[in-house]
């Protein structure tokens, strides 16, 4: 499969990049995709909720009257869930909520995913974008020029500049190949990758 390429300014570049079929000819599998975007984002939950059962809150270990003949009802401890400042009855506890999901399912989601973008035109792929200066300014007037207001820009390595320029803008986002997921494929409208990005990309999920 043959990709024209853009340039810098949004016009056709005159050549052209092959694209993997294996990569970016795959069917759409909507159930696939859900199960890979469910399980990245069930595995960053921090899970770290936590809160004190009766026997976990300091204090109540004195029974607080007698049994009997006060009139009042029977109590054993000041720490009763009943009580103010007492234990939760069911108190909540740390959580993994991490799904298992496995390398051939991912890799086949994402590749599923890429297909579709490309189908949908909101995959541009251009030769290099890099930026001399760490500038925000700059940065919002190249995309400004490729027509892109929601859109992460995948690269083959980390360009510090990039990474500096990009982090005021809200509705961009700049990542590696080794650091692209679903969410971020999905949360924006356009995405933006470079020919060596491609080729990396095409290594990894190949």
């Amino acid at each position: 499969m043959e990709l024209n390429l853009t340039t810098a300014k949004g016009e056709a570049a005159g050549s052209s990049v092959q694209l993997s079929d294996d990569l970016f000819a795959c069917p759409y599998n909507e159930a696939l995709v859900h199960q890979a975007v469910t399980a990245f984002l069930a595995g960053g939950r921090s899970g770290t909720h936590a809160q004190k059962t009766r026997a976990q809150v300091r204090g109540g270990g004195a029974k607080p009257w007698r049994q009997k003949s006060t009139g009042r009802a029977r109590a054993g401890s000041s720490r009763s869930p009943i009580w103010r400042s007492g234990g939760k009855t069911f108190a909540a506890v740390p959580a993994n909520y991490q799904q298992k999901l496995n390398k051939k399912m991912y890799r086949a989601a994402m590749r599923s995913l890429l297909s579709e973008l490309l189908r949908q035109k909101r995959l541009v792929i251009v030769e290099e974008f890099a930026m001399a200066a760490a500038k925000t300014r700059d940065l919002v007037a190249r995309l400004s020029v490729l027509g892109l207001s929601d859109v992460v820009l995948v690269c083959h390595e980390p360009d510090e500049n990039l990474y500096l320029s990009v982090r005021n803008v809200p509705w961009a986002e700049v990542m590696d190949v080794a650091m692209l997921d679903p969410v971020s494929l999905i949360r924006h409208e356009k995405i933006l990758m470079t020919v060596d990005a491609v080729k990396q990309l095409e290594g990894r999920l190949g």
